[in-house]
């Protein structure tokens, strides 16, 4: 049973990134996101290494790092509120 979901994971990702080579708009698309995603991990980075909220920090976690890469700058003060109120 193992090997028979093994086999459709392999296949489903072989298949999505044909999906993706093939379309002209993923690799604008895949750049835009392999930056707003470096820029994100920077920032949390930074606002956790400059010590702007002393005594509180983001942690570097996929849902962290997806929150500032989906809502930018606004989404790395919102948890930083967050984590000033909560605290």
């Amino acid at each position: 049973m193992k090997w028979i979901w093994l086999s459709m994971l392999s296949l489903s990702s072989i298949l999505l990134v044909l999906t993706l080579l093939r379309a002209k708009m993923s690799w604008s698309w895949f750049s835009r996101f392999a930056i707003h995603l470096t820029a994100a991990a920077a920032g949390l980075y930074l606002l956790n290494g400059s010590g702007l909220l002393p005594g509180a920090e983001i942690p570097l976690n996929p849902a962290t790092i997806g929150m500032a890469v989906v809502l930018g700058l606004p989404g790395v003060a919102v948890m930083a509120g967050i984590q000033a109120v909560v605290l």
